[in-house]
């Protein structure tokens, strides 16, 4: 994790980015313990459960004040603020330390600002993406923030940094989508994996992601549903039946 150093002469801070040589693992719980759920009561459980969105997830990298910083003068917090990201990165404040636990949005992920308060504390932020095979990073930069005028303090970053992730794919099947006839529409998937709930919804983005009504049916060794399109935007998801 890269460690955080104040200087007091010069008022700004710098890291030691030794220990973030390696490329952090984004893994789905259907890989690292794939009989396992998180708890519907947990936070997290909506992105990270396979039930539900079952986000690919790290959280090997954070942050950490270095034994050697000068200590903080009263009118001076660090803040850390992400630069840039690659698509399909989201970025949350995990804490299960604390009640309520926390899986709560920063870093600009769900429009939230892209600089976060930092304590000087460890803090090992959780970071979420689609599963597969995608190489993932994320740009950031510490900064001092003067309490009095509630400004940075010019030039008290010591630049950007890089924080990379590789990502694995959680075995779900592959979904297959086809014009198979005149006004007809065919989705399909390996029926070795049947055990999954066809989901529809008019965006990506949407929260209310509803199961198929009609039940697919098993031929040529795929599940296949078959419907006539109806002239609107529609996605198409698989949900691992519980």
């Amino acid at each position: 994790m890269p460690e955080v150093y104040y200087h007091a002469d010069s008022d700004s801070v710098t890291e030691d980015l030794s220990a973030i040589g390696i490329v952090a693992q984004l893994t789905p719980l259907l890989v690292s313990n794939p009989q396992d759920h998180f708890d519907p009561t947990d936070p997290w459980f909506d992105t990270l459960d396979p039930s539900q969105q079952g986000l690919s997830f790290s959280r090997r990298y954070g942050f950490d004040i270095s034994a050697l910083s000068d200590l903080l003068p009263p009118d001076r917090e660090l803040w850390i603020r992400n630069l840039s990201r690659s698509p399909g990165l989201s970025f949350y404040d995990y804490n299960d330390y604390v009640t309520p636990k926390t899986w709560a949005p920063v870093f600009g992920t769900a429009g939230t600002t892209n600089a976060v308060y930092w304590s000087g504390l460890m803090w090992h932020f959780g970071v979420t993406a689609p599963p597969g095979t995608n190489s993932y990073s994320a740009v950031f930069e510490a900064f001092v923030l003067d309490t009095s005028t509630g400004l940075e303090v010019a030039n008290s970053s010591s630049g950007p940094f890089v924080l990379n992730w590789t990502d694995i794919p959680d075995g779900r099947p592959p979904l297959t989508i086809a014009c198979t006839g005149a006004n007809q529409v065919t989705v399909s998937w390996p029926a070795t994996t049947a055990n999954w709930t066809l989901l529809s919804a008019p965006s990506l983005a949407s929260t209310n992601w509803l199961a198929w009504t009609n039940p697919p049916v098993t031929s040529g060794g795929q599940c296949i549903v078959t419907f006539a399109p109806a002239g609107t935007p529609g996605f198409f998801r698989l949900l691992l039946n519980q």
